[in-house]
């Protein structure tokens, strides 16, 4: 059976995996998350992942797995003769899982005050030190990771890796919050403009808006969070 990614909209970090299976190119399906509405916990995917984010996947076994970077290796396992993903216990894999580790606890959470903000109510004081924490906490995040990035290509080095899927699908958060511009990191803009302009970030975004998008990888198409459930294995 082919995997299946369940992705959130709008700007879900599960954008990373969507270009990551592209990169990949083995054959998977999607399953479409409206974050937004009240009523998503309330059916199928609550089942899927009770914490109610994404992205998810159920596995070619009909297992559920959970969480970006256990994902990420978990797909990168299965090709690492793609050159994106490395064989546990070697140098690159180190190098790979600790550049996932930071973008997940450093880069991603910097900009959970600033969700909260967006996304929540309350008194304008409050808002506005969590506005003011959450722009340092970014501003701290994009300055070490610029400086981690040097003048590489990518973030590994002279070639990418799944890190940089996982990055753009958290880097682009900039748009929704104005703490930070992103050309005062050359680095981090140069990496950015470079995967704006992949094959597969562009499937990517077109699967997001959904517009006519032109697989170059093993998209089969999209599967319903219903249809999806029944092909999850008992208490996997």
């Amino acid at each position: 059976m082919e995997p299946i990614l369940f992705y959130g909209v709008p700007s879900g970090c599960s954008f990373g995996s969507i270009v990551a299976l592209e990169w990949l190119g083995k054959p998977y399906r999607l399953s479409r998350v409206e974050m937004i509405k009240e009523d998503f916990m309330s059916g199928g995917y609550r089942f899927i992942n009770p914490v109610g984010e994404t992205p998810a996947l159920i596995t070619g076994s009909g297992a559920v797995l959970t969480e970006s970077i256990a994902i990420l290796n978990h797909l990168g396992a299965e090709s690492t003769d793609t050159g994106l993903a490395f064989a546990q216990g070697t140098e690159e894999f180190d190098k790979l899982n600790r550049m996932l580790a930071f973008l997940n606890t450093s880069f991603f959470s910097s900009f959970a005050p600033l969700w909260y903000v967006y996304e929540h109510g309350g008194d304008e004081a409050a808002k506005a030190a969590l506005r003011e924490y959450g722009g340092f906490k970014v501003r701290k995040a994009h300055a070490d990771l610029d400086r981690m990035l040097g003048d590489k290509q990518w973030l590994l080095g002279d070639r990418k890796s799944l890190a940089d899927a996982y990055f753009l699908g958290i880097a682009r958060w900039t748009d929704y919050h104005d703490v930070v511009d992103r050309a005062d990191y050359p680095n981090i803009e140069r990496l950015y403009r470079q995967l704006e302009e992949d094959p597969a970030v562009k499937f990517a975004h077109a699967i997001e808006d959904e517009k006519p998008a032109q697989s170059a990888g093993g998209y089969l198409g999209g599967i319903s969070v219903d249809d999806a459930l029944k092909r999850v294995r008992p208490n996997a």
